[in-house]
């Protein structure tokens, strides 16, 4: 994390480990999807196939709120298909 102080405003954080966490946040992110698309192959009386595409969206960093500036909250947005199969 980068520390900067401004004369604007008061001091402000940076997150610069995206790199180091990246591959651990894309992998639950697909781990979370395979949750998820196996309820509803359950829901529907069928099974989760393979992955037909997946992209990778946009990572976000936040402050966690206004009063944590040096804790941040970093999301990761994908989107994955899976092919369901008819049991």
């Amino acid at each position: 994390m980068a520390l900067t102080n401004s004369y604007s405003s008061s001091t402000e954080y940076f997150f610069t480990g995206l790199d180091e966490i990246k591959p651990e946040m894309i992998r639950e992110a697909t781990q979370d999807a395979r949750r998820s698309a196996q309820q509803f192959a359950e829901d529907s009386g069928a099974s989760v196939g393979g992955i037909r595409t997946a992209r990778q969206g946009y990572f976000s960093i936040n402050d966690r709120d206004r009063f944590s500036p040096g804790h941040k909250k970093i999301r990761v947005v994908t989107t994955v298909e899976f092919f369901l199969v008819n049991n």
